[in-house]
């Protein structure tokens, strides 16, 4: 494809998404980027996996969750135009895991219904051996048919390693956690709390590490907030919205990504279908919305910026597509550029 180098024989820049087979999609997708235009060229599939909705890539291995009432992660090898199984999946000992991250030699997992954080040791070939900790939290919140108990959303490492952080909307609160590198013990460092009712879903740190932005679910707002790597204290500095003030009807916020410049933030808002654009001062400790637009689609779950930083890309679930976006390097907002189909889309990473 133009513009786009290749390796062994394929694009050296690819994309992979997730999707719910339970709603039709068709699994783990593999599509070529062209790193000129963004565009998306899907080479292959698998969906040997159930509703693998979100993923995380490690090197030559692709991880994804199968977010079921069972619960299990499997894993993927990518170096070919198709991702290829990498064995049978492992139990996470958690329902319906929603996301997973790779940190210190294991893979981590939120589980959603479970309330719980999984820790899985990954072998010598990458692939994750029987977890070694669960730790499972506590709590609610005021929304009662959201928050009756915990639903972890997001878990992911903090800028330093040290610690690892996760997102909880069913308790309104971040948790921040040790992982022993040795032996996969998970351990609870301290928890913040944040507006009750807001539902916290995922959270994104400043390239600076200094700050982290928590993107709310059930209000349409950000939690703004200092981030103390040494201390593995956060600590919420205020709320902005990112939907205009005269918006009507239910909205839903699911994804943030954050400029690796640090001077933008960008967020995906279902219910509403767009994306919004909020500027970041240039410490990073406060954020204003400038600019929102739709998605091209219905329902964006995920959003996810390309390594070369020119283009966003949003999974539209209910509308069943992956949608590609040229940004405007002076204000940020973003441009239609393209789509592919990608039926109950979920998730986009890119390696």
């Amino acid at each position: 494809m133009g513009g786009t180098g290749t390796v062994q024989g394929r694009s050296a820049v690819r994309a992979y998404i997730g999707s719910f087979t339970s709603a039709g999609g068709r699994g783990v997708l593999a599509a070529d980027v062209d790193e000129e235009t963004g565009a998306l060229t899907v080479t292959g599939g698998s969906d040997a996996v159930a509703d693998p909705s979100y993923l995380a890539l490690a090197g030559p291995v692709l991880h994804a969750v199968s977010e079921t009432e069972a619960g299990a992660v499997a894993s993927f090898d990518v170096t070919g135009p198709a991702p290829r199984p990498l064995g049978a999946p492992v139990p996470v000992d958690g329902a319906a895991p929603t996301h997973l991250a790779v940190t210190a030699g294991h893979l981590l997992t939120a589980n959603y219904t479970g309330g719980s954080v999984t820790a899985l040791p990954l072998a010598e070939d990458g692939t994750p051996r029987p977890a070694t900790s669960v730790l499972r939290h506590a709590g609610s919140g005021p929304v009662a048919a959201r928050q009756a108990g915990p639903h972890a959303h997001q878990v992911l490492p903090a800028p330093g390693g040290r610690w690892v952080v996760s997102v909880d909307l069913g308790t309104d609160s971040v948790r921040i956690c040790a992982l022993d590198a040795d032996t996969g013990a998970l351990r609870l460092h301290g928890e913040t709390a944040l507006r009750p009712g807001t539902g916290p879903r995922h959270l994104a740190f400043h390239p600076a590490g200094t700050h982290a932005y928590v993107l709310n679910e059930l209000e349409p707002t950000l939690t703004v907030c200092r981030w103390d790597a040494a201390a593995g204290v956060l600590e919420p500095l205020g709320e902005t919205p990112v939907v205009p003030e005269d918006a009507t009807g239910p909205s839903h916020p699911s994804a943030i990504v954050v400029a690796p410049d640090g001077r933008f933030l960008w967020v995906a808002v279902r219910g509403d279908d767009t994306l919004a654009v909020l500027a970041l001062a240039p410490d990073g400790a406060e954020a204003s919305l400038v600019a929102t637009v739709p998605c091209a689609g219905t329902w964006p779950r995920d959003l996810t910026l390309a390594p070369s930083g020119r283009h966003l890309y949003a999974a539209n679930e209910r509308s069943g597509d992956v949608t590609w976006f040229t940004l405007d390097p002076e204000t940020g907002i973003p441009v239609r550029a393209g789509a592919i189909e990608a039926p109950a889309a979920s998730c986009v990473v890119f390696g």
